[in-house]
């Protein structure tokens, strides 16, 4: 299937369609991307409707970390196509990257565009069905770089801000930096400038997205400069650093956490993966399990009140029963509130699809199940600390019945809408935190905290 570079031929502007819906699978940093995406069609005069509904241009922002994630994505593909069999289908993003060959031989998608291109995907269609798709894929990037950000219409909820892509880490189980490219830091005006178009639109919490954002680097400036910065943006009154590996945290950032006038959240989410050394030593992670859990305990010390979680993998090629057992035991014993729970699954193209010693996929999930029922009892428990406190809520996407939000140190809350005599969509208020349900606290309405 032939590769393209150029739009040549291809209509710049989206005369012919006047609607698209955008289905982003994967990570932070494709949730960031498909805003901007999403604000470019608008511009083009195109009309977003809800991921689901049938549109004339469907996008899908797909994801390739994984073998599994791939098969979603062609799940997923598939499934918009019978569909939306009259839409024109774009396939956009990491498994384009990477699987262009897989997607192009699915019946009915008509553009295949990568990571190097697919913020400017509406040069490439046309409003007409392709025989067959187009392929635009070009060798990404190295060096930093700018976004063209284009929204002005309100964005009434907490916002993902790209400030970094790429990496250089490599380790054994990841495909991402085949997928992204090598590390590269976004240009720092051009970042502060969407972070005030954010703020003007609404956006009071920003998340700092990246593949590796504790490698921001740009003019001498790292990611204390950067919380910084956003800080002092009028507007922006949370900050939450998304995950950040456990080398490139600065403790300066604890200052900021403890600091009331600072914007920056008492959050952190810190990789971990296996708590046996050995295995880290496979992962090629850049870690010892006492140098992890040293920095752990220094963060809880330095910031009691922050929300500590962190990703861990099961089933590794090697990993042992005492492996395992010894990632469960130090996860219970740590000032960990919560971890994501990943089943190892084999990638092409990386070191640890090379083993020989793969461990069966049903003992991965008995092990992935064990590990996410210790994790659930951390968090309740983590939740059950805060009954009975007052505390500030940041409220969007409301349900029918319930308004929900999040805490700053991330308790998920809802509190009845009966019980509210005010609209607190993107809102912040004081709530007492009263019961545990499911997943969530009950909460009761105190007071509201903004001046709007």
């Amino acid at each position: 299937m032939p590769e393209s570079k150029k739009s040549s031929g291809l209509v710049e502007s989206a005369e012919h369609h006047r609607t698209a819906s955008i289905t982003t699978l994967g990570c932070r940093l494709n949730q960031s991307e498909s805003l901007l995406i999403k604000d470019r069609l608008i511009k083009n005069g195109y009309t977003i409707l809800p991921d689901g509904e049938t549109a004339d241009l469907c996008i899908l922002n797909t994801c390739t970390v994984t073998d599994r994630a791939d098969s979603k994505c062609r799940a997923a593909i598939r499934g918009h196509i019978r569909k939306n069999p009259k839409s024109v289908i774009v396939v956009a993003g990491c498994y384009s990257q990477m699987g262009y060959k897989q997607v192009a031989e699915i019946p009915g998608v008509d553009l295949i565009i990568g990571n190097q291109q697919k913020l400017e995907l509406s040069k490439y269609v046309d409003g007409k069905k392709n025989e067959r798709p187009l392929i635009v894929r070009d060798k990404i990037d190295k060096t930093d770089f700018s976004i063209d950000f284009v929204g002005d219409t309100p964005y009434p909820k907490r916002a993902n801000l790209k400030i970094q892509d790429g990496c250089d880490f490599f380790c054994s189980f990841c495909i991402i930096p085949h997928a992204r490219g090598r590390a590269r830091c976004r240009d720092w005006d051009n970042m502060l400038s969407e972070a005030r178009s954010l703020a003007d639109r609404g956006v009071k919490e920003i998340i700092l997205t990246g593949v590796n954002i504790g490698t921001y680097t740009y003019e001498g400036r790292g990611i204390v400069e950067v919380v910084d910065a956003l800080s002092a943006i009028e507007g922006i009154q949370r900050i939450r650093i998304s995950s950040i590996e456990p080398t490139t945290i600065p403790t300066e950032l604890f200052d900021r956490m403890n600091d009331k006038s600072h914007a920056l959240l008492p959050f952190l989410h810190i990789p971990l993966q296996s708590a046996s050394d050995r295995i880290l030593k496979e992962m090629y992670r850049k870690y010892s399990v006492q140098e992890y859990f040293d920095f752990l305990q220094l963060a809880h010390e330095s910031v009691p009140q922050a929300y500590l979680g962190s990703d861990i993998m099961v089933g590794f090629p090697g990993e042992s029963v005492e492996d395992f057992d010894l990632t469960c035991s130090r996860f219970l014993e740590s000032p960990l509130h919560f971890a994501h729970v990943f089943t190892y699954s084999e990638r092409k193209g990386t070191p640890a699809k090379r083993s020989t010693e793969h461990i069966d996929m049903p003992e991965r999930n008995r092990r992935s199940l064990h590990l996410r029922r210790l994790s659930e009892k951390k968090k309740y428990d983590f939740y059950a600390d805060h009954l009975g406190r007052e505390l500030d809520v940041l409220f969007e996407d409301p349900k029918p019945s319930v308004w929900t939000g999040l805490t700053d140190d991330y308790v998920r809350v809802c509190v009845p809408k009966e019980s509210v005599p005010h609209d607190l969509t993107n809102r912040l208020a004081k709530i007492r935190l009263n019961s545990i349900a499911a997943d969530f606290v009950e909460g009761e309405f105190i007071e509201l905290m903004d001046n709007r």
